[in-house]
């Protein structure tokens, strides 16, 4: 028997345990705390996820906080450090630069000191060390760690990125095939720079994202400008978005 069916032994499917775990099973490698889950009831969803830790099928990286790997060729992948600082920020707080390319699994390069951007006046005192950009959009209040790394990554025209251009292009392609993670992204864009609008219309284009979503974001865009799309240049529909 698996680990998967011994930890949901005796659970009725529709109870909460339920929920969550079906939640976090489909949900891949990702952090989870109960803002995650808030549509529930937050004291099932604690005793949810702490069993799903014990069973082996989470990792407890900090108090409410826990990871969930994905296979990799040397073992399981490991929870990132700047992100569980992300993710436990009491505001809106996202990896940037080397960060967000390390965070979304780009680079294996880690900063000697995180990156970090946020909607608020000032960074966490926390932090310490930490380059912290402020005044980032409102619209990023309702985004979670990756969601908002891939904005900045876009911000930076994806130069935090190891891999070679093709192959940065096809990962951040795949990141979008979900129609729903599109539309939230393609939403919170409209308040980001043009050249971040453009190249994630061209890259949800070739992801097949939602027809609506993109067409707002097309309309948001002054057909007369170009855009630097760096690395992304390396998309083949780049012009058809307004790439230099």
């Amino acid at each position: 028997m698996s680990r998967e069916e011994r930890s949901g032994r005796g659970r009725s499917p529709h109870s909460v345990a339920t929920q969550v775990y079906d939640r976090v099973r489909q949900g891949g490698e990702r952090y989870w705390s109960l803002s995650d889950l808030s549509d529930l009831s937050a004291t099932a969803v604690a005793h949810a996820l702490s069993r799903l830790a014990s069973a082996g099928e989470l990792q407890r990286v900090r108090k409410g906080v826990y990871y969930r790997s994905k296979p990799t060729a040397i073992g399981p992948s490991g929870p990132s450090g700047s992100a569980v600082v992300a993710k436990t920020a009491r505001g809106p707080l996202h990896p940037s630069g080397l960060t967000a390319g390390s965070v979304l699994g780009l680079s294996t390069q880690n900063p000697a000191w995180p990156e970090f951007a946020t909607p608020g006046p000032t960074g966490p005192v926390a932090l310490g060390g930490a380059t912290v950009h402020t005044r980032r959009p409102a619209s990023r209040a309702s985004l979670d760690v990756s969601d908002g790394a891939l904005l900045e990554l876009l911000r930076d025209r994806a130069r935090y990125s190891d891999l070679p251009p093709e192959e940065t292009a096809d990962r951040l392609i795949r990141m979008l095939a979900d129609g729903k993670r599109f539309e939230r992204l393609a939403k919170a864009a409209l308040d980001e720079p043009p050249r971040v609008r453009a190249m994630l219309g061209a890259l949800g284009e070739r992801a097949q994202a939602p027809a609506k979503a993109l067409q707002a974001l097309r309309a948001s865009l002054n057909p007369l400008t170009k855009f630097d799309f760096g690395v992304l240049q390396a998309l083949p529909n780049a012009k058809d978005w307004q790439a230099r």
